[in-house]
């Protein structure tokens, strides 16, 4: 969502003193100061909801109230619940205003300034606001889903989400009975789209950008590049896009934020630039030494790659395997983690004469060296220091980079979109298939 806002400019004022904001995010970018929601009426009279350059969460209103937290949001592979509840006619100070995250109230703040008595923020007023960007950029880079803005009721995040009684863990609530009153809007459910599902007809316009759908959700999280484990080249599209460099010196790779010890994963990316291009998987002790090391895919014991002239490699030997890739051919990774191989496609071709439906006998396929109890990742990128690869992987969301795909294969599955048919048995690398 990076360059990607959405924005409205409102004719008249609604309650701006009993409010609730509720919006589910997943970060693509960290130490970068992005906006969540912002209003603006001057230069001396705004609001923001934000995560800053810290890390920290800030919700800051002009001469009004300034929360900032100490704690830091830093992962990058999960969904985070933020509810934001304004009540300022509250005669306690502390209840004016809370910030709960995934349910839980946040208590501890690096700067905790209440707005007095009956103050009124900017939020709801009559003038612009965007989600995703302030006034001057400071874009939100990732991804958002089911935001509510209520005005009127000071909801707290019990409206919107209810802990798992199974699993512990805070889910959402997507029809939850809330009322929605002037200037109120309910936006980016189920979908890339501004339109107001509150019933006030508060719709939301793209003020720049591309809005994307994606699969990737609060109820099913799917994999992206890790920016945890390697950040080289430059990274786009929530961390689903590569660009590699010639000056990084070290080999740009992104690893998927999920593994998985047990289970069949599919996924694939085009590679609109194939000069240097390198896929692979590694476990997690091998993705460990490749990062430190700076080597490709296959450089080292517990992992294997297939690079863009047509070798795999494995203990850092190469050895004849497939075609070579031209520019925007789509790169295919079967991953078979019940039989310890993996195969890879060119453009629905499993290359070797492979056959991912093969089991134990693993057909063309390249056997992993699975000695180790640790989960496997994919990964994807450039396999040298001298190219500058350029690829957009889709882990089932349908999209290479901002286009999506031309006619999604079969999916057995049903979880996620891809170009190709999903191999009988395999499905994406997400919290839901890897549950399967």
């Amino acid at each position: 969502m990076a360059s990607t806002y959405l924005s409205k400019t409102y004719g008249s004022s609604g309650n701006r003193q009993r409010q609730a904001i509720s919006v589910w995010v997943k970060r693509a970018k960290l130490a970068d100061t992005q906006t969540i929601f912002w209003s603006n009426g001057g230069a001396s009279y705004y609001a923001h909801l934000r995560f800053k350059s810290d890390d920290t969460l800030q919700y800051y209103a002009h001469n009004t109230c300034n929360l900032k937290t100490n704690r830091k949001f830093r992962d990058t592979n999960a969904w985070y619940h933020i509810c934001v509840t304004l009540d300022t006619p509250q005669a306690t100070e502390a209840d004016r205003l809370k910030i709960y995250v995934n349910g839980v109230a946040e208590t501890s703040f690096s700067t905790a300034s209440y707005p007095s008595q009956n103050a009124e923020v900017k939020f709801a007023d009559d003038n612009i606001h965007h989600i995703g960007q302030s006034d001057s950029g400071s874009y939100f880079d990732g991804s958002m889903s089911h935001f509510h803005f209520v005005t009127n009721t000071a909801y707290d995040a019990s409206a919107f989400g209810s802990t798992d009684a199974t699993t512990g863990e805070w889910k959402i609530n997507t029809s939850p009975s809330v009322t929605y009153a002037t200037n109120s809007f309910f936006v980016l459910k189920d979908g890339n789209s501004g339109t107001d599902q509150s019933g006030q007809g508060n719709n939301y316009s793209v003020g720049g950008g591309t809005l994307t759908k994606t699969e990737d959700c609060p109820s099913n999280v799917f994999a992206t590049g890790n920016p945890l484990f390697v950040k080289l080249g430059t990274w786009s599209n929530g961390n689903n896009s590569i660009v590699g460099s010639s000056s990084t010196g070290v080999r740009p790779q992104m690893w998927s934020t999920l593994g998985a010890k047990t289970g069949k994963f599919y996924a694939e990316a085009k590679y609109t630039d194939a000069s240097g291009g390198m896929v692979g998987v590694s476990d997690y002790t091998a993705t460990s030494s490749l990062i430190i090391s700076g080597l490709y895919q296959g450089g080292v014991t517990g992992s294997v790659g297939f690079w863009h002239g047509g070798a795999k490699y494995i203990n850092d030997l190469s050895a004849s395997y497939g075609s070579a890739w031209n520019n925007n051919d789509i790169i295919q990774i079967a991953l078979d983690l019940d039989n310890s191989c993996v195969y890879f496609g060119i453009n629905g071709t499993w290359q070797d004469s492979g056959d991912p439906t093969s089991g134990s006998s693993k057909t063309g396929g390249i056997t992993l060296t699975n000695t180790r109890d640790e989960d496997w990742f994919m990964s994807w990128g450039d396999g040298a220091n001298t190219d500058t690869a350029t690829c957009h992987v889709n882990y089932g969301n349908g999209y290479f980079g901002t286009t999506a795909v031309s006619s999604a294969g079969t999916n057995a599955s049903g979880i996620g979109i891809f170009e190709y048919d999903v191999p009988t048995g395999y499905t994406a690398l997400s919290t839901k298939g890897l549950n399967l």
